[in-house]
């Protein structure tokens, strides 16, 4: 599969995406499991700054129904900023030899639910590199689905590279 040159419809920058730059309405995007489980990666910067997202996401898992692959929870945390917990990980952990747990089409599923509330309220979006770490994803095939669902459609994508 080839993989297209998205540097032109996807920023990146050096940063913190729980510290997202510019003005204007912002959603933070990032990538959770399908079981309940937070506590590793990216969610840990998100609980330092933000709380609700994950009592939100936690509070999902106890009590039907559970979310599922492709759900995303859209959790607002100031006036400008909303979390978005998207649910396309599945479980948390490579296991000998076993596929990963990022679920591509569940990112898809998710982004495309992001990219309809961020081009109804007018906001920019602002992620790490999701699916990339724990996960296990591989950023050739995210960052196409990101600009697809995305920056094809005139949205604001802010990837950040955490040093």
């Amino acid at each position: 599969m080839a993989t297209r040159n998205c540097s032109a419809t996807i920023r990146y920058i050096e940063g913190d995406a729980t510290e997202p730059v510019g003005s204007g309405l912002k959603i933070v995007a990032h990538i959770c499991n399908d079981i309940g489980k937070w506590g590793k990666g990216f969610v840990l910067s998100i609980s330092h700054r933000w709380k609700e997202p994950e009592r939100i996401y936690r509070e999902a898992f106890r009590h039907p129904p559970l979310p599922v692959l492709g759900d995303v929870q859209f959790v607002s945390v100031s006036n400008t900023i909303t979390v978005a917990n998207m649910i396309a990980q599945h479980g948390t952990a490579i296991r000998n030899g076993s596929a990963p747990p990022i679920r591509y089409e569940a990112v898809r599923a998710g982004l495309s639910k992001l990219a309809d509330r961020a081009l109804t309220t007018g906001s920019s979006v602002h992620m790490p590199r999701i699916g990339c770490g724990l996960a296990g994803g591989e950023w050739s095939k995210i960052e196409p689905i990101i600009a697809e669902t995305l920056a094809d459609k005139g949205i604001e994508v802010i990837v950040y590279n955490y040093s």
